[in-house]
């Protein structure tokens, strides 16, 4: 899958059971960059053009509704896919991220499987 993505959370351990999955969902590593919180992700998206963010909810430094808003504030970086990947259940805050433009959510744990078919899904890859 020729796609730039970003898996953002605060748990390295998390990071790499997401970049296995994104691997077997086809996502080249090289194309698989990593950020421990939001104010990291959006050094890396100021550098790197990323397809997809992979973004948890709860972190220190900056958390996914303020990367989320940061984002958008930058033109160049508002169109940038975001899903978050988080143990959020609060349906507030959930639609409150809807609202800022997240394209979809899965709830941790998850089963690889779906976080596969979700990322084939909003990069537009038919399976």
């Amino acid at each position: 899958m020729n796609c730039n993505l970003i898996i953002v959370d605060d748990s390295p351990i998390l990071r790499a059971a997401i970049k296995k999955v994104a691997k077997v969902a086809g996502v080249d590593e090289d194309r698989i960059l990593e950020a421990g919180n939001g104010q990291e992700a959006l050094e890396v998206l100021e550098t790197v053009w990323v397809d997809l963010v992979l973004l948890d909810l709860n972190m220190p430094v900056m958390n996914g509704e303020e990367f989320v808003i940061a984002k958008n504030k930058n033109p160049d970086l508002a169109d940038v896919a975001v899903v978050v990947v988080s143990t959020e259940s609060n349906i507030d805050r959930l639609q409150k991220m809807k609202d800022l433009g997240v394209v979809d959510t899965l709830h941790k744990p998850f089963e690889p499987e779906d976080l596969c078919r979700l990322i084939a899904k909003v990069m537009g890859v038919k399976s």
